[in-house]
């Protein structure tokens, strides 16, 4: 067995841990692996949609611009690698191993252990001292206030758009959540933020006097050429120059800054897998509308072979009926992840939202073979996941909770 392999085979097993909201335990761990304090600058991205692609433009912008750049996602779709990026480019499988493996010497006598996400987290902080980089970009992974990547300290705080998703978690309003989301601002340091319902906007605002900091909506478009379809898209792009500009002494020529933009690369966000063949991770309310408004831009009144998955804890109801109208024909397809509504309850739902016709087939590959044009594969990040490791034929896929 590899030592790459045993490594993740032990950092997977810590999922059994679960989801552990706060900051103690992440703050001893950073400090044990010496990297509570990072000599390079710090972006923090947290928001519902939107964080992810934001965090690319930031990366690769800078990048472009001749910066070291540190990029930690979450999550992977494909190969635990993606999360952690130098320079844009997937930490190698001999590193990986070797940071795991030392993160979990130094946990090993401690009674109360860190979760898969701290772990993470520990690894790419560790890995982004070594590569000595000049900016590291964080995406929170759930909220903010007591997300792990909320021990780092930052030196710019970005919203993207906040809606209602992770209530178990985060309280049930959309005040609630926009406060447990700006709770990164940090003292006296800049902070960004999308456009937000009214809200939101309380809340961040409450946060930003909190800190006593200034925060800045950004509400302009990046009318320059993008790596990334969709015309939201021009919105994320405005937040990360927003977010690079907001940094002491960053510099960065016009034709660099179009080259970042121009050039970037973010799987899972309307990518298009083969001809008029579309990828989305949209699993939300707020993140279909946007999916919906970008496909019609793309292919007017074509309708969608909809190949379609979503989790239980989701409000799939209303992202049905929102979805509905772009689609011709609905496919259900299985999917490993035990989060996953079965396809025999999710058609009961879709014959409710939709009347166009159904196909559960009996396995994800049924579904993927033949991908004709206007195919769209979108909903739970498990269904990407597994359908671009069924693609690529890519033998290291595995499922992760966070």
């Amino acid at each position: 067995m590899s030592s790459y392999k045993s490594a993740l085979d032990w950092l997977y097993s810590t999922q059994m841990f679960g989801i552990k909201l706060g900051l103690d335990g992440i703050t001893q761990l950073l400090r044990a692996c010496g990297v509570l304090y990072p000599r390079a600058r710090v972006i923090h991205v947290a928001g519902t949609n939107g964080k992810g692609s934001t965090c690319a433009f930031t990366e690769s912008v800078a990048r472009a611009a001749g910066y070291s750049t540190g990029l930690f996602t979450s999550p992977h779709l494909v190969r635990f690698n993606e999360r952690i990026r130098v320079n844009g480019q997937e930490i190698p499988d001999p590193d990986a191993a070797r940071l795991i493996l030392k993160v979990k010497e130094i946990i090993e006598p401690w009674e109360t252990k860190p979760t898969f996400f701290e772990l993470v987290l520990a690894v790419a902080m560790m890995y982004f001292a070594e590569q000595e980089v000049d900016l590291i970009v964080l995406e929170t992974g759930m909220g903010g206030r007591l997300d792990a990547t909320n021990a780092v300290p930052k030196d710019v705080a970005v919203l993207t758009p906040i809606g209602l998703d992770h209530t178990q978690y985060l309280g049930d309003t959309l005040y609630d959540i926009a406060a447990e989301k700006a709770a990164i601002f940090a003292w006296h340091r800049p902070a960004l933020t999308a456009p937000q319902e009214p809200e939101a906007i309380r809340a961040i605002h409450a946060a930003a006097q909190a800190m006593d900091t200034d925060y800045r909506v950004v509400s302009e478009e990046c009318e320059l050429p993008l790596g990334l379809h969709g015309s939201y898209q021009k919105r994320n792009a405005a937040l990360s120059l927003a977010a690079l500009r907001a940094l002491p002494h960053f510099l960065a020529s016009e034709p660099e800054i179009a080259h970042g933009l121009a050039t970037v690369q973010w799987p899972g966000r309307f990518e298009e897998i083969a001809p008029q063949v579309l990828m989305d991770g949209a699993h939300n309310p707020p993140a279909i509308r946007v999916l919906v408004e970008a496909w019609q831009e793309r292919f007017g009144r074509q309708k969608a072979r909809c190949i379609y998955a979503g989790s239980a804890d989701k409000a799939l109801d209303e992202v049905l009926q929102l979805l509905a109208p772009i689609v011709s024909e609905w496919v259900l397809p299985p999917v490993q992840s035990p989060r996953i509504l079965p396809p025999q309850e999710m058609a009961a739902k879709v014959r409710a939202a939709s009347a166009a016709p159904i196909c559960t087939p009996a396995t994800l590959a049924e579904a993927l073979h033949p991908l004709p044009p206007h195919t769209l594969i979108c909903g739970s990040f498990f269904l990407l996941g597994e359908a671009k490791a069924h693609l690529h034929q890519e033998p290291d896929y595995r499922l992760t909770a966070q």
